[in-house]
């Protein structure tokens, strides 16, 4: 009876520590495929220089990290034997350059910018107020984003994009069709951390 109830006791401990391994090991294992971080920041307000038009707001980035496949080149030792005239083999290290896929680790970090664009003069000739962004991307490609408020009523806009290394604004006065003046200058809205 004795050795019966050893057995079991050990039956048990096993299966214990059979069902628990894998509850650990996806403990580990899940922060490193899944690791999200998120962190907000508030920038203006910014004024045309003739304090008519005024723009503030604030910037979401949400940092990903993720698995991405790509073609890659690796050197490769392989032994390689030939038989010469005689049928005497001869063998040697050779190092071929081969094409793998294969996937790295990646850190995406993907912005929104919302902004509230105030119009202090909605009337005349230049009734309208405007902000154009301007993105820098960490490869330094860079594109630029417009919007109008031609009412008395302030309006709320948004752009996305990822892995932005900088984003300016620039808050000015215009017609419906585009800025005329009045420029405030590029007024920072996001440096990305180096």
């Amino acid at each position: 009876m004795h050795f019966a109830a050893r057995v079991i006791l050990g039956v048990t401990a096993a299966t214990m520590v059979a069902v628990a391994a894998p509850v650990a090991a996806d403990a580990t294992a899940t922060p490193a495929t899944s690791a999200t971080t998120s962190h907000k920041t508030f920038w203006g307000p910014y004024h045309s220089s003739d304090h008519k038009a005024a723009a503030s707001g604030s910037v979401t980035v949400d940092q990903k990290r993720s698995k991405h496949w790509t073609w890659k080149w690796a050197l490769v030792k392989k032994w390689v034997c030939k038989k010469d005239r005689k049928g005497d083999r001869h063998c040697k290290w050779v190092v071929k350059k081969v094409k793998k896929w294969t996937w790295e680790w990646r850190t995406d970090h993907f912005h929104t910018v919302h902004s509230t664009l105030t119009n202090d003069k909605w009337w005349g000739k230049r009734k309208c107020a405007w902000e154009t962004f301007k993105v820098v991307n960490k490869d330094g490609s860079a594109f630029f984003k417009s919007f109008a408020n031609c009412s008395k009523r302030p309006k709320d806009f948004s752009l996305s994009g990822k892995n932005a290394a900088h984003i300016y604004v620039d808050v000015s006065r215009g017609d419906r069709h585009r800025p005329t003046g009045y420029h405030s200058g590029w007024k920072d809205v996001y440096v990305a951390a180096a």
